[in-house]
């Protein structure tokens, strides 16, 4: 075992889980809470429609934590032949595995599968279950079937409870918004400086004029026309970025169907045509945008079913934050700000674990610097001058963009 990070044996029961059937649905969600990206329909919807499965890379060795026959405990873990679908990069670390004659994978992920959402990994109510699960990853890394462990998207006191095992830490950078108690569109307008006020003013008007008006659709409105619309507008997206698409439409309708009062469709139509659609999750406090696609380009249209319709639905709803994701600036001018999310890695190579640590290093002040860039360019009233377009991209320059909600 390599001494760079600690390995306790843990002292609760630990069973690895290869299926969430095994799991009764209300002792999985009775852990995770109001958290609809971890609810048992969400991660099993993805492994039973075959988006997250072992014909796609993505082998669930779920780590489970119990105290007799009670689930005290869990983490989403992965085994990973591959890196796609994380949004933290490290195809540089597996090529550098490869230059050097060695394996990088298969690996251990704890996360979300395709979704680069902050929230628990080490899912527990206490702090000694907490531990447990992560004593028996790292047991399991340090047995030598795998050549890393990886915690995507932790909580703030999770990522410390990494660190504090020896485990590196890495920044990255989203763009959130956050909801003070505005009544209205207009309230929250009214916080940003003239100029980004009059810009989105001018954006919305303009796309009303075009004749574009919008429908917000919860999940059992939602019909199966709609989710075939949004799928082509979703695979669209994914082509004219010569990638391939995650996700199926079995998929998307099976949490429409499950997930009712958690799943958002946002349809914008013309003349009685849909032209653009836009997927939404949420809970009471929070709102992730997932996936967006358009027929045509209309100007104004992105903005609008991605970024303004959310705001306004996380007002009417009293929803206290908006996750948009990352990659793209042109969302701080819509009033979403930088905001620093972290992943936690344990390397079982002792001169890999060296190296990367001196990367890990290197890139948090890259990307302390990025976010003070972008926090200088705020939209909101009261802020510094910006810095402009050119000099908000060199600052999260070099750093690969996932394709999120954009």
């Amino acid at each position: 075992m390599a001494a760079h990070f600690t390995c306790r044996m843990p002292r609760l029961s630990l069973r690895t889980v290869d299926s969430l059937a095994a799991i009764p649905a209300p002792a999985w969600d009775a852990l995770v809470g109001d958290r609809p990206l971890l609810s048992h329909a969400f991660l099993h919807a993805l492994h039973e429609t075959g988006c997250a499965a072992p014909e796609t890379g993505w082998i669930p060795h779920y780590q489970t934590a119990w105290r007799d026959d009670l689930l005290v405990g869990a983490m989403p873990l992965y085994v990973k032949q591959h890196s796609y679908g994380e949004y933290v990069f490290d195809w540089a670390w597996a090529d550098a595995y490869r230059r050097h004659g060695r394996r990088y994978y298969p690996k251990l992920v704890c996360a979300v599968p395709f979704t680069p959402a902050t929230g628990p990994r080490l899912i527990a109510a206490d702090a000694t279950a907490r531990r447990e699960l992560l004593a028996g990853a790292l047991a399991s890394l340090a047995e030598g079937r795998f050549s890393s462990l990886h915690i995507l998207f932790p909580l703030a006191e999770e990522a410390s409870a990494c660190a504090s095992e020896g485990m590196l830490l890495r920044d990255s950078v989203q763009f959130h918004w956050t909801n003070p108690g505005y009544g209205e569109f207009a309230d929250f307008l009214a916080t940003m400086n003239h100029a980004k006020r009059k810009r989105i003013n001018q954006e919305r008007r303009k796309l009303a004029a075009s004749g574009v008006r919008f429908r917000r659709l919860l999940g059992r409105e939602i019909e199966s026309r709609d989710w075939a619309f949004f799928f082509r507008c979703y695979t669209g997206t994914y082509r004219r970025h010569h990638s391939t698409p995650y996700l199926s439409l079995a998929f998307f309708e099976r949490i429409g169907a499950d997930l009712p009062d958690n799943v958002l469709l946002v349809l914008g139509e013309r003349d009685g045509r849909p032209v653009c659609a836009a997927l939404d999750v949420f809970s009471r406090d929070t709102l992730w945008g997932r996936y967006w696609g358009a027929l045509e380009f209309i100007p104004g249209l992105h903005f609008e079913a991605c970024y303004y319709q959310a705001i306004e639905f996380c007002i009417e709803r009293g929803i206290a934050q908006f996750e948009g994701g990352a990659q793209g600036v042109h969302k701080l001018a819509r009033g979403l700000l930088p905001v620093t999310t972290r992943s936690a890695h344990a390397i079982a190579d002792p001169d890999f674990a060296r190296a990367i640590a001196r990367f890990t290093a290197d890139e948090r002040a890259e990307v302390a610097h990025a976010v003070e860039e972008l926090e200088a360019s705020s939209p909101f009233k009261d802020t510094l001058a910006p810095a402009g377009d050119a000099a908000q991209e060199r600052a999260i320059a070099g750093k690969d963009a996932p394709l999120d909600f954009d």
